[in-house]
């Protein structure tokens, strides 16, 4: 604790309130991010000669945003689980991503639309077909299909969505409730829950990656693979409160509040989660290449083959090592600088390893397509929907943050993390 910290200013002090200049991007935003989005799918759909990429596009882009805003969710969570005081002057802007949950159940209807109306438009297993087209055994085939169904689809993720939404609604009506009563027991009754809520968390989240993601190749699997997209969006979430945190503090907000110290932390987080996603990968990948399992290195063995090849090298070296040198120095991490801009990079690292996930698989059954990412223009048709997926995120937080405040300002913990040191 420090012996020099600011005082706790006023609840309405204009410190605590998104700048104006930052609120005015709200429509602009929203309305260029739908905009571009469409244009994006569109090139995807109708530009590309693959009759899947327009919708694997869009998934791309949907899952990106989704991990951010999942991450968010569970970084309020285990504050509330661990007590953490540190946190409590950037936990606002985690609360204000994760609530973003009820668009992103909104944005998930395109592709329940395409799972019922068009066969094989996005995962293979819906043709009826597939089974006899890869000369799969009927019995083994019989027993996927009982969990890879429309009806079984469409019904889990609705369980998904209402447990985020649940969850995400409770800790935010809660945080914001509190900046208003200041009542202690709004904390209390948060972290009781935030056992169980953790637990209900990491169920659902494990089951939707291998729906959404993992089932794109459906005869592929991997116990590890949800594991390895929670990694990816728990750093990634620590790289928004860095980003998002800065971007305030040079709008004009919460500049007495967020110190050095929370960068610090921030950094060593960010570093600490590098090398967790790292391990995860690697881990994945070498026991499906020790095993030697036909059925399991299919999946790894399409992304070594042309462009794809060349992206996992990009991932091995500029999604982990390069990051985990530029973030180990505590001189790094105590510079906001820095920290802003190697978060803004890992973030960008996050939608390449989520691309390098889900587009190869709008090639599979495409002969002499596999190594190809589309061409020129099926990467930008792909960078045009991740771009205005996160735009209309971005002016959606916006404008729930200009009716709000940015601080938990009457959290009791707020007076401990304004004075946090690191030891």
């Amino acid at each position: 604790m420090s012996k020099h910290a600011p005082a706790i200013k006023p609840a309405d002090d204009p410190a605590f309130k998104l700048p104006a200049s930052l609120s005015a991007l709200s429509l602009p935003l929203c309305i260029g991010g739908v905009l571009v989005l469409i244009v994006g799918w569109l090139i995807a759909t109708y530009g590309v000669d693959q009759p899947k990429f327009g919708m694997s596009a869009y998934l791309a882009a949907f899952m990106y945003c989704l991990t951010l805003v999942l991450g968010s969710l569970f970084f309020v969570m285990i504050q509330h689980l661990v007590r953490a005081g540190w946190s409590t002057v950037v936990r606002r802007i985690a609360e204000l991503v994760m609530v973003m949950i009820v668009p992103m159940a909104v944005l998930f209807l395109p592709i329940l639309v395409t799972l019922w109306t068009s066969d094989a438009a996005l995962y293979r297993w819906d043709s009826p077909t597939f089974a006899q087209d890869n000369h799969l055994d009927e019995a083994m085939w019989a027993n996927k299909t009982m969990w890879l169904s429309q009806d079984w689809f469409t019904i889990r993720a609705c369980i998904y969505f209402a447990i985020w939404i649940g969850l995400a609604v409770y800790y935010f009506r809660g945080s914001v409730e509190q900046d208003e009563t200041g009542e202690r027991a709004a904390t209390d009754r948060m972290q009781f829950w935030s056992g169980p809520a953790v637990m209900l968390y990491c169920g659902s989240m494990t089951f939707a990656m291998f729906d959404w993601v993992m089932s794109l190749a459906p005869m592929w699997f991997s116990t590890m693979f949800g594991v390895y997209l929670f990694a990816g969006a728990i750093l990634s979430a620590h790289c928004i409160l860095a980003v998002a945190a800065y971007l305030l503090q040079q709008a004009g907000a919460m500049r007495d509040e967020v110190t050095v110290e929370h960068y610090h932390d921030l950094g060593k987080l960010i570093f600490g989660f590098i090398t967790f996603w790292t391990y995860i990968s690697f881990s994945q990948y070498l026991l499906i290449w020790y095993a030697n399992i036909p059925e399991e290195t299919e999946w790894l063995y399409h992304r070594q083959l042309g462009t794809w090849g060349t992206l996992s090298l990009v991932l091995v070296f500029l999604h982990w090592m390069l990051p985990f040198l530029g973030t180990m120095s505590m001189y790094v991490r105590r510079r906001p600088r820095w920290i802003f801009f190697w978060a803004f990079y890992v973030l960008v690292m996050h939608y390449i390893d989520i691309y390098w996930m889900v587009m190869p698989e709008a090639h599979a059954g495409v002969p002499g397509a596999h190594g190809s990412a589309g061409g020129a223009l099926g990467v930008v048709a792909s960078v045009l929907c991740v771009l205005g997926m996160v735009a209309l995120m971005v002016g959606l937080v916006l404008r729930v943050a200009s009716q709000t405040r940015i601080v938990a300002v009457r959290d009791p913990r707020l007076a401990e993390s304004i004075a946090f040191e690191n030891i």
